[in-house]
């Protein structure tokens, strides 16, 4: 299926982190779900929020060089770059300013998911044009990425 076709997720900064950071856990599962049946969707924004992130000091016990390394590289090969244009770039949505790069990204790359556990977008439920699901929703949905 060309990756055109498949159904398009954004995962948010901290999803991809658990998944690194917890290989067996929801958040891991559900990587492993986007990745196999539906294509991540991301932009400059996303990628660098991820990256600044990931390599803090914070998690030098945790995960290694190489695999914040390998995440980051295997990420940008297969996701679906979306640009994002100013007229999505100025809407606000979420209350945290910060968040907004998420729900940009989302509509910027048509995604069908946006993949998050942060309070202040899943409250924005409902109110979007794609699902804004936690990742215990994500994996209990019906169909998820099937």
């Amino acid at each position: 299926m060309k990756a055109e076709a498949k159904r398009r997720a954004v995962v948010d900064t901290h999803v991809w982190i658990s998944a690194a950071l917890v290989p067996t856990g929801v958040p891991a599962q559900v990587v492993a779900r986007v990745l196999a049946h539906g294509v991540p969707v991301v932009t400059v924004q996303t990628v660098e929020e991820l990256r600044s992130r990931l390599y803090k000091p914070t998690f030098d016990r945790y995960i290694t060089l190489e695999q914040r390394q390998a995440l980051l590289h295997d990420l940008e090969a297969c996701a679906l770059w979306a640009e994002v244009l100013p007229a999505i770039a100025q809407q606000t949505f979420s209350r945290a300013p910060n968040d907004d790069a998420v729900v940009h990204a989302a509509l910027a790359g048509e995604a069908q998911w946006l993949i998050t556990g942060d309070a202040d977008l899943l409250v924005l439920a409902g109110s979007l044009p794609f699902a804004v699901l936690s990742p215990v929703q994500a994996l209990a949905q019906l169909g998820f990425m099937v």
